[in-house]
């Protein structure tokens, strides 16, 4: 999955990352890609619209109305009516499109957004989400790495980093990905379904990045987000019994849950 993201008051709106009211339904979302908008802050403030905007309303915001109802072709459509003379705006087209999986052109739209402001985090992230779903995982990783370094706080572009370096192979580097995403934000791993985008990976990548979200959870002391991690990566085929040895996992072996899963394995 992956997410998408805008900026703050000086961006626009941020869609990919994972955010939303913490519930252990929530968390049953493996991520893999966060989209980043730019915020709704610098705009005008919310007005209240009927089911179809009115004709006073800006193409812009009505784009913004439409894309919180989920109804991208709409919004596509409406976006197309404004002057796309921002590079906050061609990231909010380039994530309509995202979100009917027009890759090559959320694609085309990012790179506007890029030339218009070669130094826009939340589109490097958001073209990054458009290699991983192309599965183009080396130039995912270099853009998702170029955004942390515009902006180095970004916790959803370390969860994002971390699942490209997963789909290479990289467990290490994506473990530590994860963790630095956690470290800057708690609830990163859950998140606002409008941000992001599912991509569905092999079994055993998936049952690898599970294991590690669970081990990640595990080491800062959060058992309940450990358990539902560590029993999706069972579900997804992890059959690696030793690693459910690891040390981090010592805080959950007195858990009727581990228990259970343990006496699953045998």
């Amino acid at each position: 999955m992956s997410w998408f993201h805008s900026h703050s008051a000086s961006r626009g709106f941020t869609v990919f990352g994972l955010t939303c009211a913490f519930t252990l339904g929530s968390l049953a979302q493996t991520p893999n890609s966060f989209l980043a908008l730019a915020s709704y802050g610098q705009q005008q403030p919310p007005v209240k619209v009927e089911e179809s905007p009115h004709f006073g309303i800006s193409p812009e915001m009505q784009g913004d109305v439409l894309m919180a109802r989920q109804r991208y072709v709409a919004a596509i459509d409406a976006y197309r009516q404004g002057p796309m003379d921002t590079a906050v705006q061609w990231n909010k087209l380039g994530i309509a499109n995202h979100h009917m999986f027009n890759l090559r052109e959320a694609q085309r739209d990012y790179e506007k957004a890029l030339k218009m402001d070669p130094k826009y985090p939340e589109a490097l992230n958001n073209l990054g989400a458009v290699y991983y779903g192309l599965k183009d995982y080396h130039n995912a990783e270099r853009s998702y790495k170029k955004a942390i370094k515009l902006h180095p706080k970004a916790a959803m572009f370390y969860s994002n980093l971390g699942t490209a370096y997963l789909a290479q192979g990289k467990n290490k580097k994506g473990a530590e990905a994860y963790r630095t995403a956690l470290s800057l934000d708690p609830n990163v791993f859950e998140g606002d379904p409008s941000a992001r985008i599912a991509e569905i990976g092999p079994s055993k990548e998936m049952a690898t990045l599970n294991y590690l979200l669970a081990k990640t959870y595990a080491e800062v002391g959060r058992k309940d987000e450990a358990l539902i991690y560590l029993r999706k990566a069972l579900d997804e085929g992890f059959n690696d019994r030793k690693k459910l040895e690891d040390k981090e996992f010592a805080i959950l072996r007195d858990t009727p849950e581990f228990q259970q899963m343990l006496a699953d394995k045998q």
